[in-house]
C-alpha cells in the first residue's frame, strides 16, 4: 500500500456523547480555518435534539460541498452524519 492511500474506518455505533465531541472538533477546526459561519453552525449543539442536529450537519456539507481544501472537516461531519440514527 501506498503511503499516500488513506482510508477512513467508518464507525457506526457513535453515541450522542461522541457525536458531540465529533461536531466539538468541527467546529474547533471551522473556527482554525477562519470558517466563522461553518463554526457557528455548530455552536450549541450539546444537547440540542435529533433534527436540529441532523439540519446543521447537512447544511454544513452543502456549506462545504464546492471547498474541497477542508476535506478533512467533511469526512468528520460525514461521520457524524452516519451515526445520526443512533441519537436518542
Amino acid at each position: 500500500m501506498a503511503a499516500d492511500d488513506k482510508t477512513m474506518r467508518m464507525v457506526t455505533n457513535l453515541d450522542r456523547k461522541a457525536i458531540e465531541a465529533k461536531l466539538a472538533e468541527a467546529r474547533s477546526a471551522a473556527q482554525s480555518n477562519n470558517l466563522a459561519e461553518l463554526a457557528s453552525m455548530f455552536a450549541g449543539v450539546e444537547g440540542m435534539p435529533r433534527a436540529q442536529i441532523e439540519t446543521r450537519v447537512a447544511n454544513a456539507l452543502k456549506w462545504l460541498a464546492d471547498k474541497p481544501q477542508h476535506q478533512r472537516i467533511t469526512a468528520d461531519l460525514e461521520l457524524v452524519e452516519i451515526n445520526l440514527k443512533n441519537l436518542k
